[in-house]
């Protein structure tokens, strides 16, 4: 069960990237967890992959893979257009390993999981129905109010003053 307009998540390299709402979407439906907390967990987790790396730390999360910081050396390089030799500083850039389980799903060595909506909670229909019965008893007090001055402008002679 996909985001995409009831689509499986693609799986040839053709169609959109699943972007950062899709996949709030996506969890979101597949946890029950409200939409706002999904995305601020996603969040969290993003900053705190950053800063682990930027640190020098590495960030491994087992089946799915590993985040580290790459260190590499000032070079010459050459220009391809002139030819000339270009001198490149020294720099660090992230590196994403891939974890073996992560690796088979993709490979189809082992089948992906299965993504179901989850069941909504028990609690959920309670309040559903505490809300519908707060709705009843608004309406029910709205409609004695207009009956309570129709009455009134009624005595008055029926004039608004």
């Amino acid at each position: 069960m996909g985001v995409r307009s009831q689509r499986e998540f693609p799986s040839s390299g053709k169609e959109a990237p699943l972007n950062r709402k899709e996949l709030v979407d996506a969890i979101q439906k597949h946890t029950a967890v409200a939409r706002g907390d999904v995305d601020r967990v996603l969040g969290s987790l993003i900053q705190h992959t950053q800063v682990a790396v930027k640190k020098g730390d590495r960030v491994s999360l087992v089946g799915f893979g590993t985040f580290e910081r790459q260190d590499r050396k000032a070079r010459t390089a050459r220009n391809p257009r002139s030819g000339e030799p270009v001198k490149v500083k020294a720099t660090k850039v992230p590196r994403f390993r891939a974890g073996q389980g992560f690796k088979d799903v993709v490979s189809g060595k082992a089948t992906a999981p299965k993504l179901t909506a989850a069941k909504a909670p028990a609690k959920a229909t309670s309040s559903a129905r505490a809300s519908s019965s707060r709705a009843t008893a608004t309406k029910a007090t709205a409609s004695k109010s207009s009956r309570a001055r129709a009455t009134s402008s009624k005595s008055r002679g029926g004039r608004k003053k």
